[in-house]
């Protein structure tokens, strides 16, 4: 069931992970190196070594134990550490299979990301028989209705979707033991806030909550104590955010237009790997893809606004490598794993820090190297420094020789 590549990426689950995530951490937390060591049912142990695993990385060591023993937990970890395999492998070893009942909940902010989440479990699980089923929104709900009477263990969806289907008395919460909010810095912002708390108003009062980002800002820290008890927290040092193995240029273009003529000009090196090219807005997305076109570059693109059969369709053919190039705005920035990625262009750069870190992080997964090339007007500069500092990090002007680089 895993995916092709999936066993390497695993297998360079990053060695010096330990030496670059530096934890501020909750006392008694201890790494367990091995999978082995952590006391997993005998057959999901089978699902995670045949999935391509073969050592936790920096993140599962530490946040996997206390989340199976029953603690809330707030952990945060890079992109591209293995946090949707962590939650998998967390919620297959909660589950228990020979009740029918929906046990665990997972929340994403993306339909894209609540179904890889889907299908990592479906793939861990493979063994123990977990029953997985992502509510998002764009799909059937027919189809939900059906899946979720015929009986699921784990729902991973969206906060929309999901609220739909415990109004309907659909989607019974009352098994329900674990609540995860993947990305939960975006989870909580002003878009979802309102439908995380209506989601929580009908869960079960002894209810375990896990709380996973990359960025956790401190207004976000403060809204857990309304919902967490005494939370075991595995935070990242901001200044180990920057992606290691990423290498960050910026290409200064005096004016908007300039910019269109310099991805031109890059469009040979973007198709010798997978190149992912964020903008702002759905109708930036939507010009740059017409416009590339118009000039014969082969190009797809997605954004918010697509129907989810062509969101889906788009994901398809980038993940199989038909398409090399995608035009998106922040609905790809989060958690989306596509193994060829080594490129990301900024052809806008994020309104946000965190965004940054996000967008970058879709090159370079675990641990391979990557590319983030920032296209920079001169009124962006500040911002770009500002990335900078606030990360630690640097970002040189982009070299003649950048193909050689990915």
């Amino acid at each position: 069931m895993a995916a092709a590549g999936t066993s390497q990426r695993a297998r360079r689950a990053m060695e010096e992970d330990d030496a670059k995530l530096v934890f501020e951490t909750s006392k008694g937390v201890e790494p367990i190196m091995s999978f082995d060591e952590m006391g997993i049912k005998d057959d999901l142990l089978r699902g995670i070594y045949n999935y391509g695993f073969e050592k936790p990385s920096a993140i599962q060591q530490r946040a996997v134990l206390p989340i199976i023993s029953g603690r809330d937990v707030i952990a945060q970890a890079q992109s591209g550490t293995g946090k949707t395999s962590m939650i998998a492998l967390a919620v297959c070893q909660i589950v228990d299979t020979k009740s029918s009942e929906v046990q665990a909940l997972i929340l994403s902010p993306t339909r894209e990301l609540a179904t890889q989440t889907e299908k990592v479990i479906l793939a861990i699980g493979d063994y123990i028989n977990v029953q997985a089923h992502a509510c998002i929104g764009g799909k059937s709900v027919g189809e939900d209705i059906r899946k979720l009477e015929h009986g699921v263990h784990v729902v991973s969806g969206t906060p929309g979707r999901v609220c739909d289907m415990i109004k309907r008395r659909t989607l019974r919460t009352r098994a329900i033991k674990l609540l995860i909010l993947d990305e939960s810095d975006e989870m909580l912002s002003r878009g979802f806030k309102d439908q995380i708390y209506d989601v929580y108003r009908y869960l079960p009062p002894e209810l375990q909550v896990v709380l996973i980002s990359a960025t956790l800002p401190n207004e976000i820290l403060e809204i857990t104590s309304k919902f967490m008890t005494e939370p075991v927290r595995i935070l990242v040092k901001r200044d180990e955010l920057t992606l290691e193995g990423i290498k960050q240029f910026f290409v200064a273009v005096e004016r908007e237009e300039w910019k269109f003529d310099t991805l031109c000009d890059l469009y040979d090196t973007l198709t010798i790997t997978q190149a992912v090219i964020f903008c702002n807005t759905k109708r930036k997305v939507d010009w740059l893809t017409a416009k590339m076109r118009e000039n014969n570059f082969t190009v797809s693109s997605m954004h918010g606004d697509m129907p989810q059969k062509e969101r889906d369709a788009i994901m398809a053919e980038f993940r199989s490598g038909q398409t090399r190039v995608l035009i998106t705005t922040d609905v790809w920035a989060r958690g989306l794993d596509v193994q060829q990625v080594s490129l990301v262009i900024n052809y806008d750069l994020p309104n946000n820090r965190e965004l940054y870190i996000h967008r970058i992080g879709r090159s370079g997964r675990f641990g391979r190297k990557g590319v983030a090339i920032n296209f920079v007007k001169s009124d962006d500069i500040k911002i770009l420094r500002d990335i900078e500092q606030y990360y630690s990090t640097q970002i040189d002007e982009m070299p003649m020789n950048v193909a050689d680089l990915i």
